[in-house]
């Protein structure tokens, strides 16, 4: 049976949380700066929680149980295409994809680079370039070009490993933003932001023995396949459109971060 397909699904039930509420997501500065980024009102935070043990080699079964699981049928939020209302699946996953994201960072001095290599001034100006197109991307200054242009002279000064690594993937899509993206002049906001969703997702403990902290979340890039095509996180494939759940093994949370690329929430 190929990997991600319906049979045996390992036994995994699980629940809706309402209760937990994602701060990160809805205080009022990062409210304001996702309104900017046109991403207000087309991201959102969920979690599920489940009843076995998890182990990171059967997250195709987690995953495949999940999107067949009667409490998150009716409970995980997508957008609709037509409408950009929010709805739940309606349809049968039939297949699925998790892609394995590494999380390993502690610090935000991961983008330190950004000032040495003169992507930012010391002052925190993000430096200008000429305007050039990624498509969709408009690029005008040298940070979105180091994300996205792979033959830009600074492109490697993240290596693949660190271009992978979840809070990278964070820091990329608030920065690359929405539809209607209005883009910050300065670095704080995005490094700012992405501090503190990446903190509200992702669970950390400290090992005893050594006082040490480390990650203890598994984080995955989902996509689910119904007898048609692709139907989650879209029928649409964009680079902004993303679904990322991230795993906590420890208290058996699954916390579901999505985002359908489009025009955000203007007033």
């Amino acid at each position: 049976m190929a990997a991600g397909e319906p049979g045996d699904l390992g036994g995994y039930y699980f629940r809706y949380l309402p209760q937990r509420t994602f701060q990160s997501l809805s205080n009022p500065e990062v409210t304001s700066r996702l309104r900017q980024w046109s991403m207000l009102g087309r991201i959102q935070a969920q979690a599920f929680g489940f009843d076995q043990n998890f182990q990171a080699h059967q997250r195709d079964d987690f995953v495949m149980a999940f999107f067949k699981d009667p409490n998150v049928i009716p409970n995980l939020k997508l957008l609709s295409d037509s409408a950009g209302q929010w709805i739940t699946l309606g349809t049968e996953v039939k297949k699925i994809e998790a892609i394995n994201v590494p999380c390993t960072q502690l610090s935000m001095s991961f983008f330190n680079r950004l000032y040495s290599e003169d992507i930012v001034r010391d002052c925190g100006h993000i430096v200008k370039c000429f305007d050039s197109f990624c498509d969709p991307f408009l690029i005008s200054d040298e940070l979105r070009k180091v994300l996205l242009v792979e033959d830009s002279e600074k492109y490697e000064i993240f290596s693949q490993p660190d271009r992978e690594e979840f809070l990278f993937c964070l820091f990329k899509h608030l920065c690359l933003g929405g539809a209607l993206c209005q883009y910050e002049d300065v670095l704080n906001p995005y490094l700012e932001t992405t501090k503190v969703l990446y903190k509200d997702l992702v669970s950390v403990r400290k090992i005893p023995q050594t006082k040490k902290i480390q990650i203890t979340s598994s984080v995955f890039k989902v996509t689910a396949y119904d007898s048609v095509g692709m139907c989650y996180p879209s029928t649409k494939s964009h680079e902004q459109t993303f679904s990322y759940f991230i795993v906590n093994p420890i208290r058996r949370h699954v916390h579901v971060l999505y985002h359908c690329y489009g025009v955000g929430e203007m007033t």
